[in-house]
This record gives C-alpha cells, structure tokens and sequence, in this order.
C-alpha cells in the first residue's frame, strides 16, 4: 500500500518531534523530486562524448558531487572526461533545460515548513552552491534555510562526514542532536560516518 503524502508527513513528524536541535536535508531526491531531471541532464551531457550512459549509475552515485560521479563514469566507460569541465557542462545542462520542472516531495517540504523557527534547519548537498540554490528558490524554501553546505565547501562530501559534521560545526549543534533526512546510500553512510541519526525520506 503506498502511503498518501499526508500519512508520510505524520510518520516523519513522529520519527523527529522533541528530539533534536538541528534537521539536515538533503536536496536533491528529499527535497525536490528532480532526481529524473539530474539523470536527463548526466545521459545528455555523457551523449556528447559518445558515452552511452545507463542512467541507473545516477542512483547508485546519488549524492555524490558531480566531478566525482564524472570520475567515475570515467572509471567505468573508460573514458577521459575533464572531470571539472564535464561538470561544469551537465550543470549548466541542468539548470538552462531541466531545474525549472523542479517539484516538490510534498511532505518533506512540508515537514521542513513545520519546523521553521522550531528546530536549527540546513541543507547538506552533493550539488554546487548555485545550483542547490536555484533548487530551494524555485520550490519556494530557501528563505526557511539557515545553512547551506554544499560541493566543494568542506575536504570531503559524501559518503564521507565531513559535509554532516560542518552543518553541525556552524550551526553550534552537538552531531547527536542532529537528524539527517536522505534518499540515497552515500547520504547515509555520511550521516552515520559523522554520528547522526537519519531517515530515508525514499523508505518511508
């Protein structure tokens, strides 16, 4: 039986309510539901050098940075992508043809709504700064954001803690008084990596 978004939004507030100082989101797949959009933009962007790419390596990799995910795709077709220059070129592809049909997952939007000025709010991503921030503003959340840690911006991402452990760090909360809400495995092993609870927003 699948779960209406209002039941999903009663068992996440459940998991959460008076138990934490601090809500870290995901973006990408928690918050908005454009993990279809990034996969169009990867497959277009890999079509140009003539790689084929099985849009299921997307989900797998969800979360990673995007030149991560070009290394390996390199790993895998073995291919020579520029890993900085391919990302730079799927995510000008993303956001000049796809983010603007960026939806929301409802009742993850709406969990984080019920907690604005409640609970610490921040948004940990695999994604650029600019990129994650079209995301928000055109779900209509980004002013509820009080912290945004994204690629680049600490000496790891996920799966590693580092990204976890920084959004903590800055927004003066202990790692235990921390939730992570993700849909993918490296999201998870960084949460668990930097001593957070965390819920897969994608299994509930």
């Amino acid at each position: 039986m699948t779960l209406k978004s209002a039941e999903k939004l009663a068992i996440l507030t459940q998991k959460t309510e008076g138990k934490y100082d601090a809500f870290l989101y995901d973006c990408d797949g928690t918050l908005a539901n454009n993990m279809p959009l990034h996969k169009a933009a990867y497959v277009k962007a890999a079509s140009k050098y003539d790689i084929a790419l099985d849009p299921n390596l997307i989900d797998e990799l969800a979360g990673w940075p995007t030149v991560k995910v070009a290394e390996e795709i390199n790993r895998r077709y073995a291919s020579n992508l520029d890993p900085v220059t391919f990302g730079k070129e799927k995510s000008h592809l993303y956001v000049s043809e796809f983010i603007s049909q960026t939806q929301p997952i409802d009742y993850v939007v709406d969990h984080l709504k019920a907690h604005v000025g409640k609970i610490k709010i921040a948004v940990v991503s695999g994604g650029s700064r600019s990129t994650v921030e079209k995301t928000l503003t055109t779900l209509g959340i980004l002013p509820y954001i009080e912290l945004l840690v994204c690629a680049g911006e600490t000496p790891k991402g996920k799966p590693f803690p580092d990204p976890f452990l920084r959004a903590a760090e800055l927004l003066d909360v202990e790692p235990g008084r921390c939730v992570v809400f993700e849909d993918g495995d490296p999201g998870v092993q960084a949460a668990e990596a930097a001593g957070m609870d965390w819920i897969r927003v994608d299994q509930i």
